[in-house]
């Protein structure tokens, strides 16, 4: 059996394997969990939670053996594997172990003047049955788990596939379910490549779920709609972030330096092109300028870290790249434009660019990377503007001491998440929903929202007036005429259908029990 070789992104040393899952076997895990769902999803939320609730203890007690292990993984600081993996898990856990009841209730829906008739009709939900997940490297423990957690509240069967750059990742979410004791065959875990990928997509899942890249997505989507079955894609991004004249600038520096470097850049949320007001823009450049210089640039373990490597060698020639675009460019390099000395894995300066435009690599493609483009603009329409000329709409921010106004302006921006005086951070928020507009996907994951992409509405109509309904055979004269007065009527307000009532009943009356 071949496997799947880890290799830590800040040393490039080997520190793990595991095997990799067939396209057989995964047919094979894809079959185990649907026999196990039925049972699964008969136990209620209440019992579903209490399992997940224990992969939470599981989770508390392993807190620093999991942290240490998405760090050497994936590379970024011990602190942001707390903050931006470890911390949205035990949140997630514990809001839908705890809500998912009150979010999926049965629910009445009104049917107008039928109503009156002793009619009704529910919606009720009812879980997809078997969710496959393909989930990404860069945010590798938090993405994938939040989604299982989701799935199975909502009453799902789980086969996951993490992504193979970072295979001891998905090893520990394993680990964390499994301390959980779930029904055996609930929760599947088929570490591989791509052709494990392929073989969960072909394998009949009833629902899947993907974050990456925007072509991998589409090429998931075509394979997906080949049998019709619905998915979420939540793919990459180029998220602005618009500095108005009257935002404070050290507050507002600080969120761009954050919200840029954080994970190395390698966040579909990162800040990655920056429009700021002519009149403060040489006072905002000059500091973020000064913050990128004082970041430390290390090995995630260490301590005072505050930027890892990049996670693969191929992330890092992206950065190169598109810094090498705006060098030939005459761009300004105000800092970093280099891999960094002494280090011997994907190490590259947090990199601070001015003078370019929408032309640029930097501007207009995604980078996923420490690399952050600052351009000026005239005023509101035309920094919106900008904003919005791009492929993508997942996240974007506005900066002001004018919330009034900065709420206006996120109104008019193409984003699933606008942000005012904040960047990135909204994923964390599992109360909200998560997801983009254009080339950053399609579907929603978090909030109730999320919840509904993980179930399929069920409508129940009772008629407690047992007679035979009056569209029923035979057809006359009277009926067509009689549906003449209702189609002008019973359609319209309160009043008109109340009008139409004795022609309703009129009619219902002559059909015979």
């Amino acid at each position: 059996m071949s496997e799947l070789v880890s290799k830590n992104p800040a040393t490039l040393e080997d520190i793990g394997s595991v095997p990799i899952t067939s396209p057989e076997d995964v047919k094979a895990a894809v079959t185990k969990a649907r026999a196990a769902q039925e049972k699964w999803g008969a136990l209620g939320f209440s019992g579903r939670a209490k399992y997940l609730l224990k992969a939470r203890k599981y989770l508390f007690a392993n807190i620093t053996k999991i942290a240490e292990t998405i760090t050497r993984d994936n590379g970024k600081p011990l602190v942001e594997s707390v903050t931006a993996e470890v911390y949205p898990i035990a949140e997630v856990t514990h809001y839908f172990a705890h809500n998912a009841a009150k979010l999926l209730a049965p629910r009445a829906q009104g049917i107008g003047i039928m109503g009156a008739l002793r009619r009704s009709s529910v919606i009720e939900y009812a879980p997809h049955g078997v969710v496959g997940i393909i989930s990404p490297w860069n945010y590798p423990f938090s993405i994938p788990a939040s989604e299982v957690i989701m799935a199975l509240m909502a009453g799902n069967a789980v086969v996951l596939k993490p992504s193979s750059v970072t295979p001891l990742v998905g090893q520990a979410i394993a680990d964390m379910f499994d301390a959980a004791g779930l029904p055996e065959g609930v929760f599947q875990h088929v570490p591989g490549n791509s052709t494990t990928g392929e073989g969960l997509l072909a394998a009949g899942c009833d629902k899947m779920l993907f974050t990456g890249s925007v072509g991998v997505g589409k090429k998931i989507m075509a394979r997906c709609s080949e049998s019709l079955t619905p998915c979420v894609l939540e793919l990459g991004g180029k998220d602005p972030m618009i500095v108005r004249a009257d935002a404070d600038v050290d507050v507002a520096s600080s969120g761009a330096v954050w919200g840029a470097f954080t994970n190395c850049g390698q966040t579909c949320a990162a800040v990655e092109r920056v429009y700021v007001h002519k009149d403060i823009f040489d006072k905002f450049v000059e500091a973020v300028v000064e913050k990128t210089n004082a970041l430390t640039v290390g090995n995630g373990l260490d301590d005072g870290v505050d930027i890892g490597p990049l996670t693969t060698q191929s992330q890092l020639e992206t950065v190169e790249a598109q810094v090498a675009d705006a060098r030939q460019r005459n761009a300004s390099i105000l800092t970093g434009g280099g891999r960094v000395e002494g280090l011997q894995g994907y190490f590259y300066q947090p990199t601070v660019i001015t003078g370019v435009d929408h032309s640029f690599q930097c501007m207009s493609e995604e980078t996923f990377g420490p690399l952050l483009p600052i351009m000026p603009y005239e005023d509101d329409a035309a920094a919106i503007s900008l904003a919005n000329d791009s492929e993508f709409g997942l996240t974007a921010s506005v900066w002001t001491d004018d919330i009034s106004k900065g709420q206006l302006m996120a109104r008019e921006l193409k984003a699933g998440t606008i942000m005012i005086n904040e960047a990135v951070y909204t994923y964390a928020l599992c109360r909200t929903p998560w997801g983009g507009v254009k080339n950053s996907g399609i579907g929603r994951s978090h909030a109730r929202e999320g919840l509904l992409e993980l179930v399929r509405p069920v409508h129940i109509h009772t008629n407690r007036w047992i007679r035979k309904s009056m569209w029923w055979y035979s057809y006359s004269r009277e009926l067509y005429e009689g549906f003449i007065v209702l189609a002008k009527n019973i359609t319209g307000s309160i009043l008109a259908s109340a009008k139409a009532l004795p022609t309703l009943l009129k009619l219902m009356l002559k059909k015979k029990s």
